[in-house]
């Protein structure tokens, strides 16, 4: 099961799309394995070989999810795929997607990455209407709007339902003879294009083009619906213009380090990140320790930045599955420790610098501190590449609820003092924006600020329906 309390951020959801390609659910069970990083409750991959959408899911790991004979089972040239972490509906297969149905305008296929922050409301007015959802998956909702679309083509009902959601998505649609992908006027979350030789592809991240040898061509724009057919790629518009929104944490810890996401490569956004940490919050110290992994290119930065040795002082099990269960009662530590231990040749006797990418309820950070120490660690000083975490998000990323954000309820010096730590010191928000570039104002930094650029719902039923786990707080829209 997922962790009930997580002290990271859950990855959203990776989305996979090929075109025109002979073995077209084989390339998508490749790029969801690129894109495991980003959901590990379920994967599911749907077919089109020109008469009929065939679709497989199941609960766990890509590698879990499907075998040859599952494959064997979804011919075709067309398909799309999906890995999930819940933000909005339940962890059970029902949610899984890709959702498939048949309608009036025939199969239709669709897998989500984001969240609609208006899928209750449109739930109920459908379900007044006579809908029957056979999922709580906000993109679900997708599909009814579509199924009711009175539009005279495929192309028209996909805008047609589109324009009447709100918040972060990044679509794939797939018809028996259509991929459409669609991203939001805001382009919270991101979503390439590419090419295989013929074939076209569509995924979130670019380092699923790279494990099947695809080439990016660039990315869906923010707003732009594509339709890719026998006769290509058609760009569709049909969205007023909008501020653009990107994921700031997309770079500071939910990609991988080998994409491009939005335009710049992420490993050298975060070591950007890490080199002007180190410009505003250097220590001095003995050695710098990233925490593995998503620690590991800021501290590269930090180090490079402060002239201080990098040292592998902490140690990744890597063989530590999302089923891991923690043994109860007085050895109920061990679940930190069964995925970290600490190299005591590297931080006995010295001044550590530990760098990590982010802090939420600073649980397992104090455990990691602890662990240091007791490898003989002189000092431990946490820095942190980026703000302080203070709101939740409603754009596709699973966060606690206020309250348990650390950094929204205790002071810097409460938060050294719960780590047990010599210092703790963050990236300002103005240091985070120069690293990544933020020179046209286009990032989201909401759970940063408090400040959101789709309005919200207010009350907490909304709120709990969502999935999001808000309190009853006022947040600040704009």
């Amino acid at each position: 099961m997922p962790d009930k309390f997580p002290d990271k951020f859950k990855d959203e959801c990776g989305v996979f799309g090929i075109f025109g390609h002979p073995e077209a659910a084989n390339m998508t069970y490749l790029g969801l394995y690129a894109l495991q990083h980003r959901g590990q409750e379920s994967a599911g991959i749907s077919a089109s070989d020109g008469e009929r959408v065939r679709v497989s899911r199941a609960m766990g790991y890509v590698a879990d999810a499907f075998d040859g004979d599952t494959l064997a089972g979804l011919p075709g040239s067309l398909a799309i795929g999906h890995v999930r972490y819940s933000t909005s509906g339940d962890s059970k297969l029902t949610n899984a997607q890709p959702i498939v149905i048949d309608c009036v305008h025939g199969q239709v296929g669709i897998c989500h990455n984001g969240n609609l922050v208006n899928a209750t409301e449109l739930r109920d007015d459908l379900v007044r209407q006579g809908s029957i959802f056979q999922s709580n998956s906000d993109t679900e909702v997708v599909l009814h709007l579509y199924a009711r679309s009175k539009a005279g083509s495929i192309e028209d009902s996909v805008v047609e339902s589109v324009s009447q959601v709100q918040g972060a998505f990044s679509f794939l649609m797939m018809t028996k003879d259509r991929l459409i992908a669609v991203r939001d006027p805001h382009g919270f979350r991101p979503l390439a294009i590419g090419r295989l030789d013929d074939a076209w592809v569509v995924c979130s991240e670019t380092c699923a083009m790279d494990l099947i040898g695809a080439t990016y061509v660039r990315d869906v724009e923010p707003g732009e619906v594509l339709v890719i057919g026998a006769e290509g790629p058609r760009s569709i518009k049909p969205f007023l213009p909008a501020r653009l929104a990107h994921c700031v944490f997309e770079h500071v810890y939910f990609a991988r380090p080998d994409s491009y996401v939005f335009g710049k490569s992420v490993n050298e956004v975060r070591t950007n990140l890490g080199r002007m940490l180190a410009r505003e919050k250097r220590v001095d110290a003995d050695v710098v320790v990233p925490v593995p992994d998503s620690g590991v290119c800021a501290a590269m930065g930090y180090a490079d930045e402060a002239g201080i040795p990098l040292r592998m002082g902490l140690i990744r099990n890597h063989y530590v599955g999302r089923t891991f269960i923690q043994p109860q009662s007085s050895i109920r530590h061990f679940g930190v420790k069964v995925k970290l231990n600490p190299v005591r040749s590297i931080l006995d006797g010295k001044r550590v610098a530990l760098v990590d990418d982010s802090i939420v309820r600073g649980t397992t950070s104090r455990k990691i501190v602890r662990m240091v120490r007791a490898a003989g660690a002189k000092e431990v000083h946490v820095r942190v590449s980026c703000p302080p975490t203070i709101s939740p998000c409603f754009y596709g990323i699973d966060t606690p609820r206020r309250s348990e954000l650390i950094a929204a309820t205790h002071s810097l010096a409460e938060i050294r003092d719960f780590l047990e730590a010599d210092s703790v010191e963050y990236l300002s928000l103005e240091g985070l924006m120069t690293a990544v570039g933020n020179e046209h104002q286009s990032y989201c930094s909401s759970c940063y600020t408090g400040q959101y650029p789709v309005a919200c719902p207010r009350d907490e039923k909304t709120y709990l329906q969502l999935a999001l786990k808000l309190d009853k707080e006022t947040v600040t829209n704009r």
